[in-house]
């Protein structure tokens, strides 16, 4: 069997041991525990982010939430009017690049 020496804060230390054996484990089965569930996740077993995001990053999601919410807005019946149309000579656009698709 392997030893596994971790360094830690004195008053870390003592939280830990403190809750979890308030659980009813020793902080030896607790890391056991939080290795085994990485190995079955092959990952961290909890989701990993900042606490507080960038005030930058706030204001960017924040705009992407007003984009998303102004696109699921129904658009209204013939608010296009005008604004669409359809060349009389639809293939004019393509004449030009004729000597390249040849």
């Amino acid at each position: 069997m392997a030893t596994l020496q971790v360094r830690m804060d004195d008053n870390m230390k003592v939280a830990a041991d403190s809750l979890f054996n308030s659980l009813g484990l020793d902080t030896s089965t607790a890391v056991r525990i939080f290795i085994s569930a990485s190995l079955d996740n092959h990952g961290l077993p909890f989701e990993v982010r900042r606490k507080v995001p960038h005030k930058d990053v706030t204001e960017k999601i924040a705009s992407l939430h007003k984009i998303v919410a102004d696109t699921k807005q129904r658009p209204v019946f013939g608010s296009g009017k005008g604004k669409m149309w359809i060349a009389d000579d639809f293939d004019a656009p393509l004449d030009e690049l004729k000597e390249y698709m040849e």
